[in-house]
């Protein structure tokens, strides 16, 4: 098992990370944690995928990554409105 690979694997903890902690309702999905989680997640598996590619995990993941970001951006305006 090479470096992509571990840092592939990273990316896995990191998603079930957020996902455990978001069900244990450790996190909340407006926590900025769960977004940095998820695109954490995202950016090392698309890391992986560089030297290893394969075209669905691709696409998954960066759809994934880019409606983690849009979530964080919408979240971030919503308290700012609130406060």
């Amino acid at each position: 098992m090479g470096v992509p690979d571990l840092v592939g694997l990273a990316g896995v903890a990191a998603y079930l990370s957020a996902y455990g902690l978001l069900q244990l309702g450790t996190l909340k999905l407006e926590d900025p944690r769960y977004a940095f989680l998820n695109g954490l997640g995202a950016l090392l598996i698309l890391y992986s995928l560089a030297f290893d590619f394969n075209l669905a995990s691709f696409v998954t993941q960066t759809a994934w990554l880019a409606l983690t970001i849009i979530g964080f951006i919408r979240s971030r305006a919503r308290r700012a409105r609130t406060t």
